[in-house]
């Protein structure tokens, strides 16, 4: 494997972020003879879930998801929690091919306890053995059974937003642009964390990353050909599995987007907030100079992924405040318009 295109040399990475990528354990590249073994590697224990959720309330429900199929959501709140308040839909990554729906729920969980929010974490079907649309329409189901069920599990549903990261981000792109598309009621924004968001690995930076950091190249494309199989990279690819496809991105939420400079999803990144803006929306973008693919939960000691942490709570925040609030959805209704 090469880390450079000839003549257009890979952004290094911060420094701290490459002396833990020194001494990390795992592969350069994943192979399809390697999933069962991440998958193990990637799932959270009984354990894990009991530290990481201390003093938050937890309730399993299983809903019908895509053709009517059971899969589980887990809905978290501050114990002792009465009235209603915004909520968080959340959508975990892992490549389309792992992880589950407690995988890096610590990215949202202080929005539990700083804006007393509902957290809704979905158990979506993984590919190979469930290719799209499963995973996305399962989260969709999800989003659905929220938006109805909203009374009893305290959320506002006019305060309701999407986040997710790495696959998870793609799916939340894809799930609200079907949310659009069905006419469900408007989410009040959408957070995208370093999205896998296009099959089609053509950009500059997908080929720059190819055999460095932590999900390159080759992973990616085992990451779309899991989920697409033959269709990965054709032109018989919807815009709700791959919505770096979308032309139209008018009538979204207000949306943050984040990744690192030295990742193969950059390019697309920025793509997808450019027609963001080009529809008249609203979107925040950071590129966090030298971060590599989720950076804040490979190296969350580093300054950089500290930075970025802050940086998309504080935007959430100002989301979710009274008086930005307004603001954001005079600029939605103006998009909508």
């Amino acid at each position: 494997m090469t880390s450079d295109i000839p003549g257009i040399p890979a952004p290094p990475f911060d420094p701290e972020l490459a002396a833990a990528l020194a001494v990390a354990d795992f592969p350069a590249t994943l192979t399809a003879d390697m999933i069962s073994t991440f998958r193990e590697r990637a799932a959270t224990t009984d354990l894990m879930i009991e530290e990481v959720l201390n003093n938050v309330e937890r309730r399993d429900h299983v809903i019908p998801g895509h053709e009517g199929a059971e899969i589980t959501v887990s809905v978290l709140s501050r114990p002792g929690r009465t009235a209603p308040g915004p909520g968080i839909y959340a959508i975990h990554g892992g490549g389309m091919i792992m992880g589950d729906r407690f995988t890096t729920i610590d990215t949202v969980l202080p929005w539990v306890f700083e804006h007393d929010a509902v957290v809704v974490t979905v158990e979506y079907r993984l590919a190979p053995e469930f290719p799209d649309p499963y995973p996305v329409e399962d989260c969709f189901a999800g989003l659905k059974w929220t938006f109805e069920n909203a009374a009893d599990l305290g959320i506002d549903v006019q305060r309701l937003i999407i986040a997710g990261g790495s696959a998870g981000g793609g799916l939340a792109a894809g799930t609200t642009l079907l949310a659009r598309d069905r006419q469900l009621p408007p989410l009040f924004g959408q957070v995208l964390q370093c999205p896998m968001l296009d099959d089609r690995n053509e950009t500059v930076s997908s080929l720059q990353i190819d055999g460095i950091g932590t999900w390159e190249r080759g992973s990616n494309l085992l990451g779309w050909t899991s989920l697409l199989g033959d269709r990965q990279g054709s032109d018989n690819v919807s815009i709700y599995a791959a919505p770096g496809r979308a032309t139209d991105l008018a009538g979204l939420a207000p949306t943050f987007i984040d990744c690192g400079s030295a990742e193969v999803f950059r390019d697309e990144c920025v793509a997808y907030a450019s027609r963001i803006w080009e529809a008249g929306g609203a979107a925040e973008l950071h590129i966090w100079a030298g971060g590599l693919h989720g950076f804040e939960a490979f190296a969350p000691h580093a300054a950089i992924s500290q930075a970025a942490t802050a940086a998309r709570n504080n935007w959430v925040s100002r989301l979710l405040d009274n008086e930005s609030r307004g603001k954001t959805r005079a600029v939605h209704e103006v998009a909508e318009a």
